[in-house]
């Protein structure tokens, strides 16, 4: 009988007032169980809310034997009190084996998808407070069945959210994406009034919320210098401008188009609140540069 089938006690039956924050271990091939294993042994962790794996029990022990870590796996909820030396585990048991690490398959796919339809599961069910996520392997991930482009857009079809976008907070920089995982061809496509105009408006919406203030928002520009007027490209005069001029008539603080060589910079020192980038790759190099490793991917909507 899997951990699915089998009857559990409810967790919250417990004086323990830390959030239960679920962790889906990523794909099995990849480095997500053992990053999410040497995260739970991190006692800093453990203090500010109650960690839970996601995944398969025993390849994970098999993992944590390998890492030497001083730490027991127990089922989720078994007992209220739970040690320092002790792991919860939520057992999907869906790895009949081991998988050849660094190698993409459906197996590891499919595992993988099924660790993150279990978190939302818990989470709607009131089991757990929050969800966080290991990495994927988007290929892996396709031949297992689920045709999404990331952690994404997977969540929204599991939420039933019409409207989300991609964000990432890194100190004092926040940036917010107008197009995920696609091909850079497409994404510049993607460029429109009506896409970059509805981002801001959104942005402004969901941080405004998030950090309690209005928030001024900064437009990187899509081409090199925000194509020096007209020099190097269009975009900005004749899309990225108007979607600004739009929402600024809406009472929305929004600026730019800014050269995107320098505006993640800029807030990141804290001269604005938020950067709206035009594309995968324009905000993920800025994050990781200035905060790689410390940085979060949150997901607005």
């Amino acid at each position: 009988m899997t951990a699915k089938e089998r009857p559990q006690p409810d967790p919250r039956n417990s004086i323990d007032n830390r959030p239960i924050v679920g962790i889906t271990t990523g794909d099995p091939a990849g480095i997500g169980p053992e990053i999410s294993l040497k995260a739970v042994a991190d006692q800093s962790v453990s203090a500010i809310c109650r960690p839970v794996l996601i995944g398969d029990a025993r390849f994970l022990s098999e993992v944590k034997e390998c890492l030497d870590l001083a730490f027991d796996l127990t089922d989720f909820g078994e007992s209220s009190d739970i040690h320092p030396g002790k792991c919860e585990v939520i057992d999907l048991a869906n790895l009949p084996e081991s998988p050849l690490i660094g190698v993409e398959s459906a197996a590891a796919g499919r595992a993988a998808g099924e660790y993150i339809i279990a978190a939302v599961d818990l989470w709607k069910n009131g089991r757990i407070d929050a969800i966080a996520t290991a990495p994927i392997n988007k290929r892996s991930l396709s031949l297992g069945g689920y045709e999404f482009p990331g952690h994404t857009e997977f969540f929204a079809q599991l939420t039933g959210t019409d409207r989300f976008a991609m964000s990432f907070f890194a100190g004092e920089l926040r940036v917010v994406l107008l197009s995920t995982h696609v091909s850079l061809r497409n994404a510049i496509d993607a460029v429109t009034i009506e896409s970059l105009s509805d981002l801001i408006e959104f942005t402004d919406r969901e941080l405004s919320r998030i950090l309690g203030k209005r928030v001024s928002i900064a437009v990187a520009g899509l081409n090199p210098h925000a194509s020096e007027n007209g020099m190097f490209g269009g975009e900005e005069a004749a899309t990225i401008s108007p979607a600004i001029h739009q929402c600024r008539e809406k009472g929305i603080i929004v600026s730019g188009p800014f050269s995107p060589d320098t505006i993640f910079l800029r807030g990141f020192k804290g001269e604005f609140d938020a950067v709206v980038a035009c594309y995968h790759d324009q905000a993920t190099i800025a994050v990781k540069s200035l905060s790689f490793g410390s940085s979060v991917n949150v997901t607005l909507g």
